[in-house]
């Protein structure tokens, strides 16, 4: 290999990256737009879930009872009612989510001890938002029956309660879904820039009639793929660093793992993603048809196969065998684990492996697909 050829050839693309400024823009501009979209938009957490009240006890025993869910941050109390119709038609509109009946012997049924029956009807048209809520309610039921057994039976019982439960969440205590996702999203975000900034590289050039001129130099092949991939490694690699910085200091998503093993770990996958382009690139000459290519490959695997949203272990066996393809399942792996567990190269060695033998492969794939010739 000739390193004043490679370059040569990477001056080259970089001049015709900076004589396009609006393709230039894009590229680093998408990656910013797309975390701030997905970061702000995309959450699984449900606060201020609307609740309508009918009370029908109006004891004060009710009245401290509804104080559970008013001080809670994860409902509000959008008003009462004194009948059905009002109730179904709040939810029908969606301004409700949640209808709390209490019954007229609430009170009766906790001063002497026994369960006493409340009614919650739920909007299950939004499934996921409905099951949220019903945990929330839940643990909202849960804290009210402890808090009252242990103020009932305190003076008699030594242990009111049989089982002491403490359940303690590790690496994220508040269950915030933005230091789950925000890593997750940047997996998708560099997987998707990193294809489409390479996929029209080599087409581009097909379609200029400039290949022509590239082949007829003394420039070898594994140059000239070289010489197109150093550009938009560095392009990139800023990218990720913005994505990064953009995660720290905007989503406030703490790393507590080694910074440089993530810089490190990224650039192998970074480098598959951008030589997956140059290989469409390659194999379709046609720059239309390569960014299709790229989007169809990068974006919907990743965001549905490679654990981003949803669980691989949830999936039928099939699909499960399918995402061992999928070298953004790895990355996801590599990048919650060093944000959120902040685990080190001993504990993802074998996601390291996978990216690096995908690296490897696509390279070889580009290598043996480009000839110097014209068909």
């Amino acid at each position: 290999m000739n390193l004043r050829r490679v370059r040569a050839l990477a001056k080259k693309e970089f001049i015709q990256i900076i004589r396009d400024p609006r393709s230039l823009a894009l590229s680093l501009a998408i990656p910013m737009l797309l975390l701030i979209l997905f970061g702000y938009a995309l959450t699984l957490d449900v606060d201020n879930v609307p609740m309508i009240i009918w009370d029908q006890d109006n004891s004060q025993v009710a009245k401290d009872f509804i104080l559970n869910f008013r001080n809670s941050r994860y409902f509000m109390i959008i008003g009462y009612t004194n009948n059905y119709p009002d109730m179904i038609r709040k939810i029908d509109d969606r301004t409700a989510l949640i209808a709390m009946i209490i019954p007229k012997d609430f009170s009766l049924h906790i001063e002497s001890g026994r369960r006493a029956p409340v009614q919650f009807l739920i909007d299950g048209s939004d499934s996921n938002t409905a099951t949220i809520a019903r945990g929330y309610i839940a643990s909202v039921l849960t804290r009210y029956n402890e808090r009252y057994q242990v103020q009932a039976f305190s003076k008699t019982i030594v242990n009111p309660l049989p089982i002491d439960f403490r359940p303690r969440a590790w690496f994220n205590p508040n269950f915030e879904s933005r230091i789950f996702i925000i890593p997750g999203l940047m997996v998708v975000i560099i997987a998707i820039i990193s294809a489409l900034l390479t996929s029209m590289t080599v087409a581009r050039e097909w379609e200029r009639g400039t290949m022509e001129q590239l082949i007829s130099t003394p420039v070898k092949i594994n140059e000239l793929v070289l010489g197109k991939f150093i550009p938009y490694f560095c392009i990139g690699f800023f990218d990720l660093s913005l994505s990064v910085a953009m995660a720290k200091f905007v989503f406030a998503v703490p790393v507590r793992g080694n910074l440089i093993l993530l810089f490190l770990l990224s650039s192998i996958f970074l480098a598959g993603a951008l030589t997956q382009g140059i290989w469409i690139s390659i194999v379709t000459k046609n720059q239309l048809l390569a960014s299709q290519y790229a989007m169809l490959s990068t974006f919907m695997p990743t965001f549905l196969l490679s654990g981003f949203m949803y669980p691989i272990w949830n999936m039928p066996k099939v699909i499960q065998a399918v995402t061992y393809l999928i070298p953004a399942r790895y990355f996801i792996v590599i990048l919650r684990g060093i944000y959120l567990k902040g685990v080190g190269i001993k504990d993802l060695w074998p996601q390291a492996m996978f990216l690096s033998l995908f690296a490897a492969a696509v390279i070889t794939l580009a290598l043996r697909k480009f000839k110097k010739k014209v068909v």
